[in-house]
Parts: structure tokens; sequence; C-alpha cells
């Protein structure tokens, strides 16, 4: 069964929403300017809260490695997922299981059709220090609109290919069973695709989404 990661955790009823629904992993975005940015002083009682089992992954941007150990430690985090652009080399020394964020184009045809070009050799360094790849959008991140899906066919081939992937990139309730029929992917990761405002959730929208993911055999 595929594992579900909601991200943009910024309150505790949020969290304890996504967790009653279902999700393995909270994901509480530590990148500063961002519509879902939290402090490690806010992000630490929702940590708290959190019952065993599910798994709070702290996202981070080329922020230095010493920044990173310090909030992981001051939460509780247990995974760590970088977004920028950060090389191969930089992923290890964190002792938590580390995800590296690949960023995609959107697809220039219907989704899960003929597989594009893509430059997977790019990505083989990562594989060594990343426990999982995340596959997202290169657009920059929602503020309230929706985004539009990558490719799904480029994760079902590295997921062929025994890579642990994480689908990200315009997940919806309406859309994410069909996504994960087509990828196969490890996890699918959603943030803006079950929110009511930027930084607030839907509880409807979460606990369809986390039915129709896990749904899929």
């Amino acid at each position: 069964m595929v594992r579900v990661k909601v991200c943009g955790i910024t309150n505790l009823e949020d969290a304890l929403t996504a967790v009653q629904a279902g999700a393995d992993a909270l994901g509480f975005i530590f990148v500063e300017g961002t519509p879902r940015f939290v402090t490690p002083e806010q992000a630490e009682p929702l940590i708290r809260a959190l019952p065993p089992f599910v798994t709070p992954v702290g996202v981070f941007w080329d922020h230095p490695a010493g920044h990173v150990k310090a909030v992981a430690e001051a939460c509780g985090l247990r995974a760590l997922q970088f977004h920028g652009d950060e090389r191969p080399e930089d992923l290890v020394g964190y002792g938590l299981p580390v995800i590296k964020t690949i960023k995609l184009a959107a697809p220039s045809g219907e989704l899960g059709g003929r597989l594009p070009w893509t430059p997977t050799v790019t990505w083989l360094p990562y594989r060594t220090y990343a426990a999982a790849l995340l596959l997202d959008s290169a657009a920059r991140w929602s503020e309230g609109e929706a985004r539009q899906p990558i490719e799904w066919n480029i994760a079902r081939d590295l997921a062929n290919s025994r890579w642990r992937i994480i689908l990200s990139a315009g997940l919806t309730p309406e859309n994410v069973a069909r996504a994960v029929a087509t990828a196969r992917p490890y996890a699918v990761d959603v943030n803006s695709g079950v929110e009511a405002q930027p930084g607030r959730k839907d509880p409807d929208k979460v606990w369809r989404f986390v039915a129709e993911a896990k749904g899929v055999r």
C-alpha cells in the first residue's frame, strides 16, 4: 500500500486531522518566505503531539548543515527533505533518512502517456545518499492556486528500476488514485491539493485524499 505524506502543516488541528485520516508522515516547512513556513518553536509542540509511527519530516532549501541539524534536534524531526540545489555529498552526516527533491517540467501531453526522455543519469549520484527521491514540479510553491501535475510515467519508470519514489505536484483527492495506479510510487506527497487556503487544510479533502491513495491495489 502506498504511503501518504501531508506537507505544509502549520497548526495542531491540521496535524491531528492528517493523522486521524491515516497519513504516514507530516511535512513541516522551514523555508523562510514561503506560504507555509514554520519556526522550530512553532513546529516542536505539533511534532511532540504526534503518535508513534507517524514521521515528522523537515523541509529545507539550501540551508547550512549546522542549521538543519539544530532544527532537527530542537523539533525531534525523524526525516529530512532537501528541496533546493543540494549536491549528493551535501546529504550526508545528518543521522536521519534523507529525501531529495527532483524538479520536473510539466508534461507536454496527456498524463500517463508516452514516456518522455529524462536525464535520469544526472540523478544517479543521489541514489547513494538519499533514502528516497521526491519528484515535484519545477514551478514555484503554490500560494493557493492549483498546481499542474508532473508526468507520472517518469515516476513509474524509476519505481520499476527500484528507485524509492515519492510522487508530488498537483495531486488532489480527484486524481491521486489514478496517479498511484499509473506510477506505483513508494509514497505520495500533498500540500496545496488538500488546503482550504494556504497553510490551512480542508479536513474533507485530507480524508478523501488519504482514502483514495491507499485504496489503490
